[in-house]
């Protein structure tokens, strides 16, 4: 598992005193306002350790400022890029709880040994958290995140195993 927990991507400057329009990638776009460092990086990139000196809100985007930017040139440098916390800075999971970030490529099959592919995005709605995953010809099917569907999450292995109900295959083509 990496060292780091991505809890936001930089999108665009926010006036011209260096702050930033940040997309949370956390469930709680408030967990900013916890944080006093984040680190910022793109794929690939060693993370640059950034010190949080102002968090607002703006609709569902989160609004930060830091020490080392001071103006929009240096917002704009943020840009596409993922900001990061380590993991020892996470919440707290409880009980069958994981990280976003620790699904994501997971191989998923199902209870009777078929393989589905390979989950690539989790989207938050108002009932419960649903998993996209995708095959190798790229075609979709939508898992619910309830205890009736995901049957174990094995993160040593990198393997999800799921229980598709009736129809849900059908229900996605």
């Amino acid at each position: 598992m990496d060292k780091y927990l991505r809890v936001g991507t930089g999108t665009r400057p926010h006036g011209t005193a260096g702050e930033v329009k940040v997309y949370p990638t956390t469930d709680d776009i408030d967990r900013f306002r916890d944080l006093e460092t984040c680190y910022a990086a793109r794929p690939g990139e060693e993370p640059v350790l950034l010190t949080i000196r102002s968090v607002k809100r703006v609709k569902n985007l989160a609004v930060l400022g830091f020490e080392e930017i001071t103006d929009m040139n240096g917002a704009e440098a943020l840009r596409g890029k993922d900001l990061l916390i380590l993991r020892s800075q996470g919440v707290p999971l409880k009980d069958n709880e994981n990280y976003i970030g620790d699904l994501i490529g997971m191989r998923v099959v199902t209870d009777d040994g078929q393989e589905l592919g390979e989950l690539t995005e989790v989207m938050e709605t108002a009932a419960n958290a649903v998993f996209s995953v995708r095959d190798g010809e790229g075609r979709e099917i939508l898992i619910p995140s309830i205890h009736e569907c995901i049957l174990d999450v094995n993160l040593e292995e990198n393997v999800m195993t799921v229980h598709l109900l009736p129809g849900l295959r059908e229900l996605q083509g």
